[in-house]
C-alpha cells in the first residue's frame, strides 16, 4: 500500500558525503516502492538531495515551505506540488497532516525540532504514526544514548522510548515503516 512519509533533514549537506548518499538512497527507495515524499520544500542541502532522488525515480514529491524561505529563492521549482505556508509552525502542522509517518535524516536544530514535535504529538496521542531516524554513519548515536538515559532517569516512559525507531540502512528503515502498526492496531502498512 502506498504511503506518504514526511522527511526532516538539513538544508546543507554536512561534512560526511555519506549523508548525501543516504538521502539520495532514501528518496529513490521511497519512490520505487510507491511512497510519496513530503519535505521542507527547499532545493538546497540534504532536503534537495532527497527530493531530487525521489523525483528522478518517478516519485511524488510534495514540498511545504514558509513564505519567508520561498522569498529567498530556495524553494524547489520541480516538485509535484509545493505548498506555501505562513510560518514554521504551519509547515510542521501541514507536513504532519499530509504524512503517514516521519523520517529524520541528519540535520541540525530544525530537524531535531520537527522530529521531537512529531514524537511529542505521538506521546500525547495526537497521532499514531511511526517516527524513525536514519542513523547514517552513527550520526545519531549520541541522541539515542540520550533517549536511553532519559528513560533510565524516569523522564521518558519505556513505551514512549520505543516510539522512536532507528536504522542505519535506508532500505531497512523503509521496510520497517511499511510493516509498522500502532500498538494494539492492525497494520495498515502491508
Amino acid at each position: 500500500m502506498s504511503q506518504t512519509f514526511a522527511v526532516f533533514t538539513g538544508s546543507t549537506f554536512g561534512a560526511d558525503p555519506r549523508f548525501r548518499e543516504a538521502a539520495e538512497a532514501l528518496g529513490g527507495i521511497l519512490a520505487r516502492r510507491g511512497h510519496a515524499l513530503v519535505y521542507g520544500g527547499a532545493q538546497v542541502g540534504l532536503m534537495g538531495a532527497v527530493a531530487d532522488a525521489a523525483l528522478a525515480a518517478g516519485g511524488e514529491v510534495i514540498g511545504v515551505i514558509p513564505e519567508f524561505m520561498e522569498a529567498k529563492e530556495i524553494a524547489h521549482q520541480g516538485l509535484t506540488h509545493l505548498h506555501t505556508v505562513h510560518s514554521m509552525h504551519g509547515r510542521k502542522a501541514l507536513m504532519a497532516d499530509l504524512s503517514d509517518g516521519f523520517i529524520m535524516l541528519p540535520g541540525g536544530f530544525g530537524t531535531l525540532d520537527e522530529t521531537f514535535e512529531a514524537l511529542t504529538w505521538a506521546q500525547l496521542g495526537l497521532h499514531q504514526k511511526p517516527v524513525a531516524l536514519l542513523n547514517t554513519a552513527g550520526y545519531y548515536d549520541a541522541l539515542l544514548t540520550f533517549v536511553a538515559r532519559a528513560e533510565a532517569e524516569g523522564f521518558v516512559r519505556p513505551q514512549h522510548h520505543g516510539m522512536l525507531r532507528a536504522h542505519a540502512d535506508p532500505q531497512a528503515l523503509v521496510e520497517d515503516l511499511e510493516t509498522w502498526a500502532a500498538p494494539g492496531a492492525v497494520s495498515k502498512w502491508t
